[in-house]
C-alpha cells in the first residue's frame, strides 16, 4: 500500500516563479467553492453559498447506524446516536467560518494547493449541543492533555493514508462555545457540510471544525497527527517546526460596488453618491473599527460598524461608508481592527503553506463619465 500511496501523493511545495495553476489545482478549485462576494450582503450565508472545502471524499454514512464514540482517557466511555445528541441541551450559535488557506493564491511565490483568493468564508447558524458537558459526563482523566476529533473523511496526503483528525487541548475543548452541530441554518446538516454531525469551534479557522465526526478520543499525550502537526502549520522553511494555525486573523472585505466585467471581474459604476458596505470579522476579539480607502491607501476614513451589546460574538459585522464617486479609476479597500489591537496588514506575510493571508485587498472600480 505504501508504494501506491507514495505514487499518488505529491509533497507540499511552492510554485516556481510565474508558474501557472496546475490541472491538480484546477480540480481542487472546481471541487471546492468559495462565497460569491455579493453574497456578503446576507447576515447569514445561504447554505449553497457558504464556502466549502472537502479534503478527501464525502463519506457515505447511514444516519440510522451512526453513533458518536467518546473514548480514551475517560472514566465512562460514551456511545451516542444523533437522537441522543438531539435530546441533550440545544444551542444555536452564529459563526463566521474561514478557511486557513483563504488568500493563498495572492502569495508570490504561490504555495501549491487549493488556490483560494479571498472567497473562502461564510456565516451560518449552527445548532447542536455543547461539547464541554458531554466531556465532563464522560469523566476526563486527571492527566488528560488533548481531545482528538476523528472524521469519516478518508484519503491520502503527502504519502500518508489517514482519517481526517484534529485536536484541541482539554481547556480549548471545554470552552462554552465549542459545539457538536447537527443543523445548519435551521436544517439538518447537508452532506457536504458534515452530515450527520460535525464539530464547530467558533473563532478558529475551518480546519478545526471536523466534519462527519465519528470519534472523540481523550489523550494523555499531545496529538501529533498529520493535520495537526504537519499540514496546518505556519512555517517559512520545510525543515522547521513552525507555528500551529489556530484563530482567524482580522479581515474586512468590501461588497464590490457597481457591476462586473464577465472575465476580469473588474467593476464599473455610475458617478454620484454611493454607500460602500462590507463585512469584518476576527477570531481573536470583536471588531472595533474598519477604515476604508477609495484612493489606493493614500487616505483612509472610518466606516460605521454595526453592532450592539447583543451582537453575535462569533459572527461578522457589517460596515458602511458613504462615497461621492467621481469619474475615473479608483482603488477601494477596507481594513479591520479588533479589540485586541490586531490590524489587517497592508502587505502579505508569506509562509510556505499559504495560510492566514489577511492582507488588505483592493477592488479596482471604474466610475463612468456619463
Amino acid at each position: 500500500m505504501s508504494d501506491v500511496v507514495s505514487a499518488i501523493s505529491t509533497p507540499s511545495r511552492v510554485a516556481d516563479q510565474d508558474e501557472g495553476i496546475s490541472v491538480e489545482e484546477l480540480q481542487l478549485a472546481a471541487r471546492n467553492h468559495g462565497l460569491l462576494s455579493e453574497a456578503m450582503r446576507f447576515d447569514v450565508t445561504p447554505i449553497g453559498l457558504h464556502y466549502l472545502l472537502i479534503h478527501y471524499d464525502i463519506p457515505d454514512l447511514d444516519p440510522d447506524a451512526f453513533a458518536l464514540t467518546v473514548d480514551g482517557a475517560v472514566t465512562t466511555p460514551l456511545r451516542l446516536t444523533v437522537a441522543d445528541l438531539r435530546a441533550r441541551p440545544r444551542v444555536t450559535t452564529r459563526v463566521t467560518m474561514e478557511c486557513a488557506g483563504n488568500g493563498r493564491a495572492w502569495f508570490s511565490p504561490r504555495p501549491v494547493s487549493q488556490p483560494w483568493l479571498t472567497d473562502a468564508v461564510g456565516t451560518a447558524d449552527w445548532t447542536g449541543t455543547p461539547l464541554g458537558p458531554l466531556l465532563r459526563e464522560a469523566g476526563l482523566a486527571g492527566d488528560a492533555v488533548d481531545v482528538v476529533f476523528t472524521g469519516a473523511d478518508h484519503g491520502v496526503e503527502r504519502g500518508i493514508e489517514q482519517d481526517y483528525q484534529r485536536s484541541l487541548t482539554v481547556d480549548q475543548a471545554l470552552a462554552d462555545e465549542v459545539l457538536l452541530a447537527y443543523e445548519m441554518n435551521g436544517a439538518p446538516l447537508p452532506s457536504q457540510h458534515g452530515f450527520p454531525l460535525r464539530l464547530v469551534v467558533p473563532g478558529w479557522y475551518g480546519m478545526a471544525h471536523v466534519k462527519w465526526l465519528t470519534t472523540i478520543t481523550v489523550a494523555t499525550t499531545a496529538f501529533t497527527g498529520f493535520q495537526q502537526a504537519t499540514a496546518y502549520v505556519m512555517r517559512q522553511r520545510p525543515d522547521e517546526a513552525g507555528t500551529p494555525i489556530t484563530r482567524i486573523a482580522p479581515r474586512a472585505q468590501l461588497i464590490p460596488p457597481g457591476f462586473p466585467d464577465f472575465m476580469s471581474r473588474r467593476r464599473a459604476m455610475r458617478p454620484g453618491a454611493c454607500r460602500l458596505s462590507g463585512r469584518a470579522w476576527s477570531g481573536h476579539a470583536p471588531i472595533v473599527a474598519v477604515d476604508v480607502t477609495t484612493d489606493g491607501g493614500a487616505t483612509w476614513r472610518p466606516a460605521t460598524v454595526d453592532g450592539t451589546a447583543d451582537q453575535p460574538r462569533w459572527a461578522w459585522r457589517r460596515f458602511d461608508c458613504d462615497w461621492d464617486a467621481k469619474p475615473g479609476s479608483h482603488r477601494l479597500a477596507a481594513r479591520a481592527t479588533d479589540a485586541d489591537g490586531n490590524i489587517q496588514p497592508l502587505a502579505p506575510q508569506w509562509n510556505r503553506g499559504g495560510f492566514a493571508n489577511n492582507m488588505v485587498q483592493e477592488i479596482e472600480v471604474l466610475v463612468l463619465d456619463d
